[in-house]
């Protein structure tokens, strides 16, 4: 008889914690979705952002206005000395052709030029000109003011987070290809 009521009462305390957990687990699920939702949208909105941004084209020092894939490319190609056309296409994950018409309007430009490469013939290498170089540091200047501007929005804690976040972001999105 004992036992009965305490198997009773166990199973009744056991049965009222599970729809408890149960209870917890829905409205935690429903927190969790409601989380999701939000960081889908919040996501969504930042992509839209950076493609309006990528859409304008700004000043660059005394380059003049240029397109966001033009000061790319000079990017690109100011991370090294010089570079071959094809691995500036591979770098920019774009056809060897694109990159041959980009490369010739920043050459009328006079933000780039080509030499043969001089121990292959066949071998074309890309260089920044002076001007070219000059976009070049001025758009790192303008990359390195608006993180700026963005780390004084937010705490120690954050940036650490945010810089967390942002590299595991790139390594999933480098996946995805």
């Amino acid at each position: 008889m004992i036992v009965k009521k305490f198997y009773r009462l166990t199973l009744y305390s056991l049965e009222t914690k599970l729809k408890h957990m149960d209870n917890n687990y829905s409205n935690t699920n429903r927190q969790v979705d409601d989380e999701e939702e939000r960081g889908s949208r919040n996501f969504g909105k930042l992509i839209m952002q950076l493609q309006r941004l990528e859409r304008q084209p700004h000043t660059f020092g005394a380059a003049g206005p240029l397109s966001p894939s033009e000061i790319h490319m000079i990017s690109a190609i100011g991370e090294t000395d010089h570079l071959l056309m094809s691995d500036l296409a591979a770098r920019l994950d774009i056809t060897k052709g694109a990159v041959t018409q980009l490369f010739a309007k920043l050459e009328k430009k006079g933000l780039v030029y080509r030499i043969t490469h001089p121990q292959d013939a066949r071998s074309t290498l890309v260089m920044l000109t002076e001007l070219g170089q000059q976009a070049n540091a001025a758009h790192d200047e303008v990359r390195l003011q608006f993180y700026r501007q963005l780390r004084q929005q937010l705490t120690e804690h954050e940036i650490t987070v945010f810089e967390t976040c942002l590299e595991k972001l790139n390594d999933f999105l480098l996946m995805q290809q």
